[in-house]
């Protein structure tokens, strides 16, 4: 417990879902937590939650297709609580994610690319303060669509093989500074891929672990880990969290 402890952390997404769960945890483990997300009544209710528990947050309420809404978010955020340490950009544009790459338009990539935009921009926006407090730790999160090539989710993993490719290329400029920047590529249960296999868009689990990532019990403790100073030794890499089902391929 407590290995955030002093740490300001940024959460995008962070209403609901995978990014509710790391906001929570990240807060017991110390962490004043900037909730971010586009939803005000999903911020507030994480905001609440996190205090009623004993936890410091501030809700920010955040479009990140808009330039301007990241900017003020992240000015907000270092007014609120003096700097940042740790970003989380887990937030991504939901819409225009399927297409056979046949078929992708200039409007699917257009929209795709800007989940890609806001990673950059927030951790541009960050860069200055973890430059001034010594170091940071950056997770953005990837996808094994883009690792392995998922057909008919062209769009969607061209901008999150770019998210990784940012990565690299910040963790190779940025680590003089003591800051780390790393991907995960989590394969969780989350509401939408329930949706989806439900449905039947979505095979039921083909990994080796036999299922699908928990996002409070699997995955949140590996970006846990990587916003740890546990992790100050790992820059630049991609931890697939995905059960094993794309064993070596991240490599």
């Amino acid at each position: 417990m407590a290995r955030l402890t002093g740490k300001v952390a940024i959460v995008t997404g962070a209403g609901r879902g995978l990014g509710r769960e790391i906001a929570e945890l990240f807060a017991r483990e110390g962490a004043a937590v900037a909730v971010v997300s586009r939803t005000a009544a999903n911020v507030d209710e994480v905001v609440g939650a996190i205090r009623e528990a004993g936890g410091t947050a501030n809700g920010f309420v955040c479009d990140i297709a808009s330039n301007e809404d990241i900017e003020r978010t992240v000015e907000g955020v270092l007014a609120a609580f003096g700097g940042v340490d740790i970003l989380i950009n887990n937030a991504h544009e939901t819409r225009d994610v399927h297409a056979w790459a046949v078929d992708v338009t200039p409007e699917h990539l257009q929209r795709q690319m800007g989940g890609t935009n806001a990673s950059l921009r927030f951790m541009q926006l960050c860069q200055p303060s973890m430059v001034a407090r010594g170091g940071g730790r950056i997770v953005n999160m990837g996808s094994a669509a883009g690792v392995n090539g998922t057909a008919s989710l062209t769009p969607y993993a061209m901008s999150k093989e770019a998210v990784r490719a940012l990565t690299r290329c910040a963790a190779r400029e940025w680590g003089p500074h003591g800051i780390t920047v790393n991907v995960i590529c989590p394969l969780a249960l989350t509401e939408a891929l329930q949706q989806a296999v439900d449905s039947g868009f979505a095979p039921e689990p083909l990994a080796p672990l036999g299922r699908y990532g928990s996002p409070k019990d699997d995955i949140a403790p590996i970006a846990l880990f990587l916003a740890s100073d546990d992790s100050r030794f790992l820059t630049g890499i991609t931890l697939m969290a995905d059960g094993g089902l794309s064993m070596d391929a991240g490599r």
